[in-house]
């Protein structure tokens, strides 16, 4: 694996991935990435680099904390400052543990191995400040030490001072100093003799000495015992704290939580830069990659690539210098970035998770056992067959090179046909004509080629699928000016099989050109029509929605409508009730008239004149005609007068008699005609008692009897109810089922009084 890694130049994503490290841990570990020895495995740091990415968390403050752990671990003595950097950056490990707690499940499941170091932290606060000393309150013994030392220097400063004072022509400058621990005074060389004591020290120019006077010997004495005595404490405070460190069970499942915090987040930083995606790893499957890039090449071409049951082996061939090493290795690197738990350079990934990783990319020679390059080569094709299984991937380039051709050809045949007996995958490169015709014809192969630009001489590395590639070497020597006869004498000396070859696939190539063009074309018009199709849509959506919007106005303008009816039928009937059924039975016909649905306009009829009886049928019976007021008329209709327009109104008879006065109560009555039958099914008890009071009204007005109310038959609710109705209505005379013929049950006829 190790070599495939090198020939992938996967080492320059570990040099991408370490640049992005928070940690010197992280990047120690960065450096050693190497794939996940199982699916799992990868899915796991793969969900890890996921939720890393959606919640960009922080190492910030935390150090590495191997070399004061080991040194602790040994016996020795952690320095205070050095003892306060590690409680530090546990504590910044600490808050960053309580910040992932809650995040997600790869991150959470990673702050959890994070300790709380509560006894370390604690006694480090206690015993030391900010700046790493130790506190006068680490230790009862220290406090007492430190409580006698400050007023005996106190002391030993005010008797310096006093005999500064004293000898002040002996003094050489007029300050205190320390020299081997011990408080002195500058003096005179010339003057060393006045002042009794011990020499400790002199200037460079013997001009001076320094001098412990011999008064404050004994206290010097006294402050050097205290200041052994608090060293000692000192280094046994250190000394615990250390062993604290050493013997803290947490640290080390902290340490490897912090490096993969620090692996995770680097990876994530990675797929952010460079605009990686989250591969789909699975166990089996084709490999597919859409718009796969090499990600440390400068603006790569994308190019589409499957791995497929029916196309395990993918053959490139094509010029040189036409991307086809740059394919195989964006393919090498997707894979073990994808086994490694890294996103992947596509817009869009499937990757089968392999057992095994060949590839063979260069043409390094074996300095050490003196193989050449063909050797070498070989050496590489025998591991694959010996160990390669349907779940492994090869990638090999220049196959069959380094060789006579015919007998590379052979021998290359000869392993494709054992990659595709074993169902192993594979992407290869080749430059040799015969294995591109094997290709062509044998099942779970397929030619494939890399696009050259042969009339601006480059390359354009987009991947073409289905047809071999040509060499282009003799179309490249005639462009490039190479002499005409020496192309000729090469033609020839190819032949006329190689001849043939290349016409063939120069037609292949423009026939392939042709196609893609349509192609194209076909999908601008498929996307102009799609576009249509869903500005169409947008359009039938919105006429839907006024439409709704109209049935809804509709709606609410109906619901106040029936609201207004009903008001007007309840103030009517009140007033019926108080003044006669006569005035209130021709604003009920009026109000009738004006919320029936209207019904197409007609015609005025010819004979229409004042004393003519017409038919109404929007009343369903007749009436005679008084008064001609333009396209409307008044008509007498039993004992109501109505207002109707003349389009509604049929003449029956030419006028008989001179029109009725127009005083109330007049001498002629005609009678007028109800629809005989009330249709009162569907509705409730309440609703059908309403209905059933106002027809009778309109009944007994217009002189109809009998008339029939069409119940039902139904549980006999509704028919039990109208009748002890009319059993209590003065209006009715008597009722009765109809004839079994007309109805039976569910038919009761009223018959009225006149």
């Amino acid at each position: 694996m190790r070599d495939a890694l090198q020939a992938l130049d996967f080492t320059r994503i570990r040099s991408a991935l370490v640049e992005r490290a928070s940690t010197f841990m992280g990047q120690e570990a960065l450096a050693r990435l190497e794939p996940q020895p199982h699916l799992e495995a990868a899915l796991s740091q793969q969900a890890t680099v996921a939720e890393a990415l959606a919640y960009p968390y922080r190492l910030g403050g935390i150090q590495d904390l191997r070399p004061a752990l080991a040194a602790a671990q040994k016996g020795l003595r952690l320095e205070g400052p050095q003892l306060r950097e590690v409680a530090g950056s546990l504590e910044s490990a600490v808050a960053l543990k309580h910040e992932l707690l809650e995040v997600g499940e790869q991150l959470s499941r990673l702050a959890q191995q994070i300790g709380e170091h509560t006894f370390f932290l604690r006694r480090i606060r206690e015993a030391l400040d900010e700046s790493g000393n130790v506190r006068d309150e680490a230790t009862p013994r220290l406090r007492e030490i430190r409580r006698q030392v400050n007023p005996l220097r106190e002391e030993i400063q005010n008797r310096l001072q006093t005999l500064l004072d004293r000898h002040a022509e002996a003094i050489q400058e007029r300050f205190i100093t320390l020299r081997r621990d011990r408080y002195v005074i500058p003096v005179k060389a010339s003057f060393q003799h006045k002042i009794s004591g011990i020499i400790l020290d002199q200037s460079d120019s013997g001009l001076t000495v320094y001098m412990e006077p011999g008064a404050i010997v004994p206290l010097n004495n006294q402050l050097a015992s205290l200041k052994l005595e608090e060293d000692a404490e000192v280094n046994r405070v250190l000394f615990e704290l250390s062993a604290i460190l050493a013997n803290d069970p947490e640290l080390e499942t902290t340490l490897q939580a912090l490096t993969s915090l620090d692996v995770a987040r680097a990876s994530a930083n990675l797929a952010e830069d460079w605009k990686l995606v989250r591969p789909r790893l699975s166990r089996e499957g084709p490999y597919r990659l859409r718009a796969a890039r090499h990600p440390l090449i400068e603006h790569p071409v994308s190019n589409d690539l499957e791995l497929t049951e029916q196309h395990r082996i993918l053959l490139l061939t094509g010029p040189n210098m036409g991307g086809k090493s740059a394919l195989l290795k964006t393919l090498g690197l997707a894979v073990v970035m994808a086994q490694c738990g890294l996103f992947v350079a596509a817009e869009a990934a499937e990757i089968p998770f392999p057992d095994r990783l060949f590839v063979d990319i260069g043409d390094e020679q074996s300095l050490q056992e003196n193989l050449s390059t063909f050797a070498t080569h070989l050496l590489r094709l025998k591991e694959v067959l010996e160990h390669a299984t349907p779940s492994s991937l090869v990638i090999i380039d220049e196959l069959g090179s380094g060789t006579d051709p015919e007998e590379g050809a052979a021998l290359s045949q000869a392993f494709l046909e054992d990659l595709l007996k074993r169902g192993v995958r594979g992407l290869l490169t080749t430059h040799l004509s015969p294995l591109k015709a094997f290709a062509q014809d044998t099942p779970g192969i397929q030619n494939a080629s890399m696009r050259f630009d042969l009339e601006h001489l480059r390359p354009t590395y987009t991947l073409v699928v289905g047809a071999p590639g040509r060499s282009y070497a003799l179309s490249i020597a005639r462009r490039l000016g190479f002499p005409e006869p020496g192309i000729h004498r090469a033609e020839a000396l190819l032949g006329p099989e190689g001849g043939r070859l290349e016409r063939l696939l120069g037609s292949l190539e423009a026939e392939r050109e042709r196609l893609q063009l349509e192609r194209a074309q076909a999908e601008a018009t498929r996307k102009q029509a799609a576009e249509q199709e869903q500005a169409l849509r947008q359009q039938l959506a919105a006429l839907q929605a006024q439409r709704e919007e109209q049935l809804e106005a509709a709606r609410q303008e109906a619901a106040a409508l029936v609201r207004e009816a009903q008001e007007r039928v309840r103030q009517v009937r009140e007033r019926a009730k108080q003044e006669g059924q006569g005035q209130a039975l021709q604003e009920l016909l009026a109000l009738r008239s004006r919320y029936q649905r209207p019904t197409p306009s007609e015609p005025a009829q010819a004979g229409l004149e004042v004393g003519s009886v017409v038919q109404i049928p929007e009343y369903g019976g007749q009436g005679t005609l008084l008064e001609l007021r333009g396209k409307d008329a008044l008509v007498q209709m039993g004992a109501v007068r109505l207002s109707l327009p003349l389009a509604k109104l049929q003449p029956l008879e030419p006028a008989k008699t001179p029109a009725p006065s127009h005083r109330r109560g007049g001498s002629s009555r005609a009678k007028t005609k109800l629809g005989g039958e009330l249709n009162l099914r569907g509705l409730n008890v309440e609703e059908a008692l309403l209905a059933v009071n106002s027809y009778l009204e309109e009944a007994q007005a217009t002189g109809t009897s009998p008339v029939r109310l069409l119940h039902g038959k139904g549980t006999g609710a509704l028919r039990n109810a109208l009748r002890e109705a009319l059993r209590r209505d003065k209006r009715v005379e008597s009722f009765s089922d109809a004839v079994p013929y007309e109805g039976g049950h569910g038919v009761t006829v009223v018959h009225l009084k006149v």
